[in-house]
């Protein structure tokens, strides 16, 4: 059933540095110059490593029954996933968040690296475990769990899917100028751009948004509700307007609200250019959304498949 283990991998940020400065020996003079922790960037590498080590160690195992292979994250959005691939993301958070929406329905791991380091909400799994787990997914013994995607489409065909949340807006911090409509309601907004979250996402930037608006509500002496829990099976969608601005020309109607399952959120750009709907802070994988163009927000009709502990 399966022929291929993909183990995605990311940069580390001192491979980012040495990427900038040429030298490990430039790096650290650039760091420790402006009053850095060198050695930090070091031990976070050291471990990532190691831990890519054990899982390439432990594959042995497989003996060539299951060929491995490591794909770079910049690599994934032009990978072709297979039927028959297993996939393994090797923290932290975001990179599971941003292979989920390239796999499929094929079964994903998120393994952390350096548990003492990121908190690894999607990553159930520490390097040991890892190939254990992708045995008892090769004898249909793994346990996983549906998690639902967030979808934009345009009229032309071109769509994007959002494991967290997608955002729609400008790609600079000017305004972005739209009109939203969620069944017969409609409104014009200028704002700082429209986040529609997830249930997976809504403990990500979603949150943020209403720790803002609580603080605002703190500051004014009024305690705020607590923020809608989703699970990450959850059909219903999220959104929130950041930063809605009235005048002549704009209101604040539909700032906030649901989209329910077989409901889509509609969304015209009135931007002459440089409108943009990316998803999960990927701002280089994005759909152009300028003047004349709609887009179509729901729950993608398949979700991704996790495997969980």
């Amino acid at each position: 059933m399966f022929e291929k283990l993909v183990v995605v991998t990311r940069q580390t940020r001192l491979a980012d540095l040495v990427r900038r400065y040429n030298t490990v020996a430039q790096a650290r003079f650039c760091i420790e110059h402006a009053g850095g922790d060198f050695a930090d960037f070091v031990l976070e590498d050291d471990n990532y490593r190691r831990a890519l080590d054990v899982i390439q160690r432990d594959a042995e195992r497989f003996d060539g029954t299951l060929k491995v292979l490591p794909l770079e994250r910049s690599l994934v959005p032009s990978y072709l996933f297979a039927p028959t691939d297993i996939v393994v993301a090797l923290g932290q958070d975001g990179l599971v968040a941003n292979t989920a929406k390239y796999v499929g329905r094929q079964p994903l791991i998120g393994v952390n690296p350096d548990p003492a380091r990121f908190d690894g909400i999607l990553l159930p799994f520490e390097p040991a475990d890892a190939v254990p787990i992708v045995e008892r997914v090769l004898r249909a013994k793994a346990r996983t769990t549906e998690v639902t995607l967030a979808e934009a489409r345009l009229p032309d065909g071109r769509h994007l899917l959002g494991f967290n949340d997608l955002f729609i807006g400008a790609q600079t911090h000017v305004s972005a100028r739209y009109r939203i409509k969620v069944g017969k309601q409609i409104a014009t907004h200028s704002s700082s751009g429209v986040i529609v979250s997830t249930g997976a996402g809504s403990t990500g930037w979603l949150s943020s948004t209403f720790n803002m608006a609580a603080a605002l509500a703190r500051f004014q002496g009024v305690r705020l509700a607590p923020m809608p829990q989703l699970t990450w099976s959850d059909r219903r969608l999220f959104f929130v307007v950041r930063e809605p601005f009235a005048s002549r020309a704009s209101e604040l109607g539909l700032a906030v609200g649901w989209i329910e399952p077989g409901q889509a959120l509609e969304i015209e750009s009135l931007m002459p250019a440089g409108g943009a709907i990316f998803s999960d802070g990927m701002e280089s994988d994005f759909l152009r959304f300028d003047a004349g163009t709609t887009a179509r927000i729901e729950a993608a009709a398949e979700g991704v498949t996790l495997v969980v502990p």
